[in-house]
C-alpha cells in the first residue's frame, strides 16, 4: 500500500475559515462516493462549523485524564482500524495531552499517511516552526505549538484560506469566532489590524514560495526553457571588480519593488583564463548578497554571455543587472563586450539593466592577454589574417607603396605573421609565414614574378623570415597553452579554497555542497550514492537538481568513487578528465560532511544515553533509599495500629495516624518530583502561557511550608507576567521549600518581587549556610543535594524541576549569595504588555 495524499488548508489567523473549508471538502468527497470520515475537528463552539459536521461520519475520540481534567484527543487506533479513504484532521500543530500515542498531532497524521489514508488538515501560518521568531516580533506572543516546516512542505496540496483583516474583525465582532466575553480583548490585542495584515502577508509569501517550487518542478519535468515571469527574480552578473557592490545594491532595490522578489548574484569564471576577480572582493560581495537576503552562485563557463543567459533562464529570472563595460573606447575593436552581447541575446522575456558606476571607461586588460583557449571565431580570424592578409599587403606594397625596400617589406609581412599568431595561434601563423614567403619571393626578390632567387642574400633573408615567423608562432602557442593551464589551476584553486573554507567553518550542509558541485560544472543533477557492502544495492543519501538520481554510479555521466561504498554521481554531460581532480576534492568533502553529520548524531545519541543512564542510576539510588524511608515509617505505623497485643491510647493512635499521613505526603511529594523530572527529560512539558498576576500565584505556592516560615513582599503595582500558572506555582513551591529546609530555626525566608526593564524578578532569600560559587550550577542538576541535609529529606529534584519549569516558560532561575550569609534564588520571567490584559489572545488550546 502506498503513502496517502496530504492536503492542507493554510490560514493567516484563527477564524479565517480553515475548518469550514476542510469540512466542505469532506462533504464534496462524500457526495462523490469517497469513504471520508472526520477523525478530529475542533469546532470551538462555533455554530456554523458544528452544522458542517452533520452528514459526516465521525470516528470516536479518546478521552485522557490529566491534572484532574478530562481531555479529548484523536483516536489514532480507531481511525486505523476504520481504514477510511480520507480522514479529516483539524489543527495539525496541536500538542497532544501527555499519555497520548504521540506528542504532536502531526505525528498522528504521519501514521495515517503511512497507512495509505489520505488526510485533509488545517494549520495557521503562525504555527510554522521557522516563523516563530517573526510571529513573536509581530504579535508579542511566542507560539508554543509548532509544526516543522518540512511536514507542511511535503503536503501534496496546500490551499490558502484567505480573508482580509477587516472581514476577519467583523466576523469576530459578530461573535462568529469567540464568545462575547473574549471579543473585546481579542480585537484589542492579537486581532489588531496591523497584526492581521502582517500575518496575512506571511501566509501569502509562504504560499507563493511553495507555488514557485511546484512551478520549477513542472518546468524541469517538462523541459520548459522559456522564462515564465510569474515573479520577479533578479540576476546580477559579477566580474569580481569593484563595481559589483553597486550592482548588488541596485538589484536589491529592484527586487524590493516586486512582492516576493528574489536576488541572485552570479560570478562566472572562464576556464580559458578570463578571471580578473579579486578573491577578497568576491568574499565581500558574497557577504553583501547574504546580508541583503540574496543568494550567491559561482559558475564556470567558456562563454560568459551564454553562461549568464543560461543561468538566468535556468532559474526563471525576469531581469538581469549588469554594469556598463569598463573597456576603453579602442578596446571595442575586439568585440562588443559582455553587457552588449547579453542585451542583444536576452530576447523579449528578459529585461537587461545596464548600471553606470565609477569604474566605467577605466579600461581592462587586452583580450589576448586574458585568453588562452582560442575559440572558433578567433581561429577563423587568424586564418583569414594569415591567408588573405598577405595577399592584401602584397597588393598595397606593389600598387600604393612600391619603393619601401625589401627589408621593410619583410618586416611588414613579419608583423602580419605575428598578428595571425596572436589571433589564431600556431597554425594560422605558420600558414601566414608560408604564404608571405611565397609572395615575397614572387613580388619583391629579383627576378620578380618567378620563384627563382638570384641573390644569395635574399635567400638568407627569406629563410630568416620563415624561421622568425615559425618561432613567433610557437612562442605564442606555448604561451596560450601555459595561460590555459594557469587559468584552470586558478579556477581549481578558487574551488579548493571554498572547500577548505567550508571545512574550517564546519559547514555541514550536504545539499548545499552538492548544489555547488552542480552549479560549478553546469550539470543537471548531483547525487551521493552509498551502499552497505559490496553486494548490497546502492541508495541515494542526498541529491540536488532535476530528474531521478542514477540507480548506480555506472549509470551516471560522471562518477567519482570515494572508497568502495560511496560515490559522487553527476548527470547532464560528460566532463573532461582534467576536471576529475576537483571533483575528487568535492567528493572527499561530501564524504567528510556525511561522516561529520553522522558522528554528530551519534554523539547526541551517546550524550542522551549518558544522561539517561545517570538519571536511571540516581533514580535507582533514590528508590532504594529515599522512597523506602517514608514507606518504612508508614509500614511501621500501620503494623502497630493492627497489632492486637497493645492497647493504644487516643493520643498514641493520633500520633501513629499523623506519622502515616506525613509519610504519605512525603511519598506524594517525592513521586511528584520524579514524574515532573521525567516529563522534563522527555520534553513533554508544553506550558500554556497566559498573563497573570504574580500576587495570585505565589501565595498558592506556600501551602507546603509552615505559615511563620516565609515572609511575603509582593507589591500590588507589579505588572502582569507571561507564565503558566501551574508550572510557576510548582517552581516557586520547590524553591521556597528548599530555602525553608536550609534556613536556620526561627529565621523566616523572604519572598520578594520587583521589576527590571521588561522582566519581573522573584527573589527567595534564606539565611542558611550558603553555597560556594563552584556549586551554584550543580545544585540545579537532578539528584543533587548540598550540605548535610538529612537523606530522607528528598531525592534532590526540587531545584532541577523548578529550573526546568522556569526555562520552559521562557524564564531563568539562578542562585546568588545573600549579603550577610545565605543563598538567594532569583526567578526571572517576562512582564506582560499591560496589566489590563486578563484573557489570552489566542484561541484556547490543550497544553500540559
Amino acid at each position: 500500500m502506498g503513502r496517502g495524499k496530504f492536503r492542507i488548508y493554510l490560514g493567516a489567523a484563527p477564524g479565517v475559515g480553515k475548518t469550514y473549508a476542510m469540512l466542505s471538502e469532506g462533504h464534496r468527497r462524500v457526495e462523490r462516493g469517497t469513504d471520508c470520515v472526520v477523525a478530529f475537528v475542533a469546532t470551538h463552539d462555533r455554530p456554523r462549523t458544528e452544522v458542517m459536521l452533520h452528514g459526516l461520519e465521525q470516528v470516536a475520540h479518546s478521552e485522557l485524564e490529566y491534572r484532574g481534567s478530562v481531555f479529548t484527543e484523536m483516536n489514532v487506533d480507531a481511525v486505523l482500524e476504520r481504514g477510511p479513504a480520507v480522514a479529516l484532521v483539524d489543527e495539525l500543530a496541536h500538542t497532544n495531552v501527555p499519555g497520548s500515542r504521540n506528542a504532536k498531532r502531526w505525528q498522528d497524521v504521519e501514521e495515517l499517511l503511512a497507512a495509505g489514508i489520505d488526510v485533509v488538515s488545517t494549520v495557521n501560518i503562525q504555527h510554522l516552526e521557522s516563523l516563530g521568531d517573526v510571529v513573536e516580533s509581530i504579535t508579542g506572543i511566542r507560539q508554543r505549538e509548532t509544526v516543522p516546516d518540512e511536514v507542511v512542505r511535503r503536503a501534496d496540496q496546500i490551499e490558502l484560506v484567505d480573508m482580509s483583516p477587516q472581514a476577519l474583525r467583523r466576523r469576530m465582532a459578530h461573535g462568529n469566532i469567540y464568545k462575547p466575553d473574549k471579543i473585546d480583548a481579542a480585537l484589542s490585542n492579537y486581532f489588531r489590524p496591523g497584526n492581521l495584515t502582517a500575518l496575512r502577508e506571511l501566509a501569502l509569501l509562504w504560499t507563493a514560495d511553495r507555488v514557485d517550487e511546484y512551478l520549477n518542478q513542472y518546468r524541469s519535468e517538462h523541459s520548459v526553457s522559456t522564462i515564465w515571469g510569474s515573479r520577479e527574480r533578479i540576476v546580477v552578473g559579477l566580474t569580481g571588480g569593484p563595481e559589483g557592490r553597486t550592482l548588488i545594491r541596485r538589484a536589491a532595490r529592484l527586487a524590493e519593488k516586486g512582492a516576493g522578489g528574489e536576488l541572485l548574484a552570479v560570478y562566472i569564471a572562464r576556464s580559458d583564463g578570463l578571471s580578473n576577480a579579486s578573491p577578497k572582493e568576491l568574499v565581500v560581495q558574497r557577504t553583501l548578497t547574504d546580508d541583503l537576503g540574496g543568494t550567491f552562485h559561482h559558475v564556470i563557463g567558456d562563454d560568459i554571455p551564454t553562461a549568464l543567459l543560461e543561468f538566468a533562464r535556468g532559474v526563471n529570472a525576469t531581469q538581469i543587472v549588469l554594469g556598463v563595460s569598463r573597456r576603453k573606447p579602442w578596446q571595442y575593436v575586439f568585440g562588443p563586450g559582455v553587457s552588449a552581447t547579453v542585451a542583444r541575446d536576452s530576447g523579449p522575456d528578459l529585461d537587461v539593466h545596464l548600471v553606470t558606476h565609477d569604474a566605467v571607461g577605466q579600461g581592462r586588460a587586452l583580450p589576448v592577454a586574458r585568453s588562452a583557449r582560442l575559440g572558433r571565431g578567433r581561429i577563423l580570424a587568424g586564418w583569414l589574417t594569415g591567408v588573405a592578409g598577405p595577399a592584401l599587403l602584397a597588393y598595397l606594397l606593389t600598387s600604393v607603396l612600391p619603393d619601401v625596400g625589401l627589408a621593410n617589406d619583410m618586416l611588414l609581412f613579419l608583423g602580419l605573421t605575428v598578428g595571425a599568431a596572436l589571433l589564431g595561434g600556431r597554425w594560422p601563423a605558420l600558414g601566414c609565414a608560408v604564404v608571405s614567403s611565397l609572395l615575397i619571393n614572387w613580388y619583391f626578390t629579383p627576378p620578380v614574378h618567378t620563384l627563382t632567387v638570384s641573390d644569395a642574400q635574399n635567400v638568407v633573408a627569406i629563410a630568416i623570415f620563415v624561421g622568425v615567423a615559425v618561432a613567433v608562432a610557437s612562442v605564442v602557442d606555448r604561451a596560450a597553452r601555459r595561460t590555459e593551464e594557469a587559468a584552470r589551476l586558478r579556477a581549481e584553486s578558487e574551488i579548493l579554497s571554498f572547500l577548505a573554507g567550508s571545512v574550517l567553518r564546519g559547514d555541514t550542509g550536504l545539499d548545499a555542497l552538492l548544489e555547488r558541485v552542480r552549479e560549478t560544472f553546469s550539470m543537471e543533477s548531483a547525487a551521493l550514492l552509498e551502499r552497505a557492502g559490496d553486494v548490497d544495492p546502492w541508495t541515494c543519501t542526498a541529491r540536488v537538481g532535476s530528474g531521478e538520481p542514477p540507480a548506480r554510479p555506472e549509470d551516471a555521466d560522471v562518477d567519482v568513487p570515494v572508497g568502495d561504498d560511496l560515490s559522487l554521481a553527476l548527470t547532464g554531460r560528460v566532463l573532461p578528465a582534467e576536471d576529475r581532480r576537483v571533483l575528487a576534492a568535492f567528493a572527499a568533502q561530501a564524504a567528510v560532511v556525511l561522516d561529520r553529520r553522522r558522528l554528530k548524531d551519534q554523539a547526541e545519541q551517546a550524550r542522551t544515553m549518558a544522561v539517561d543512564n545517570r538519571i536511571r542510576t540516581a533514580l535507582l539510588a533514590a528508590v532504594s533509599h529515599d522512597l523506602r524511608t517514608p514507606l518504612a515509617g508508614i509500614k511501621a505505623s500501620v503494623s502497630s495500629l493492627r497489632s492486637d497485643d497493645v492497647e493504644w491510647s487516643e493520643e498514641d493512635r493520633a500520633e501513629l495516624l499523623e506519622g502515616i499521613e506525613d509519610g504519605a505526603d512525603r511519598l506524594d511529594h517525592l513521586v511528584g518530583n520524579l514524574l515532573d523530572m521525567s516529563r522534563l527529560q522527555t520534553g513533554t512539558v508544553t506550558p500554556l502561557i497566559r498573563e497573570t498576576d504574580l500576587d495570585e500565584v505565589v501565595p498558592m505556592a506556600l501551602g507546603g511550608v509552615p505559615e511563620d516560615s516565609v515572609h511575603l513582599d509582593i507589591p500590588e503595582t507589579l505588572p502582569m507576567i507571561s507564565a503558566d500558572r501551574g508550572l510557576l506555582e510548582r517552581a516557586v513551591a520547590n524553591v521556597v521549600e528548599n530555602a525553608v529546609k536550609y534556613s536556620p530555626e526561627g529565621r523566616a525566608v523572604l519572598v520578594s518581587a520587583s521589576t527590571m526593564a521588561d522582566r519581573v524578578e522573584v527573589r527567595v532569600v534564606d539565611r542558611g549556610s550558603g553555597v560556594p560559587d563552584d556549586a551554584k550550577d550543580r545544585i540545579f542538576e537532578p539528584f543533587q543535594r548540598y550540605g548535610d541535609v538529612p537523606r530522607g529529606a528528598g531525592v534532590g529534584l526540587g531545584l532541577a524541576v523548578a529550573r526546568g519549569f522556569t526555562e520552559a516558560m521562557g524564564g531563568t532561575l539562578t542562585a546568588e549569595d545573600t549579603p550577610g550569609g545565605g543563598l538567594t534564588m532569583v526567578l526571572t520571567l517576562r512582564a506582560g504588555p499591560s496589566r489590563a490584559r486578563t484573557s489570552p489572545d489566542l484561541p484556547p488550546t490543550v497544553t500540559s
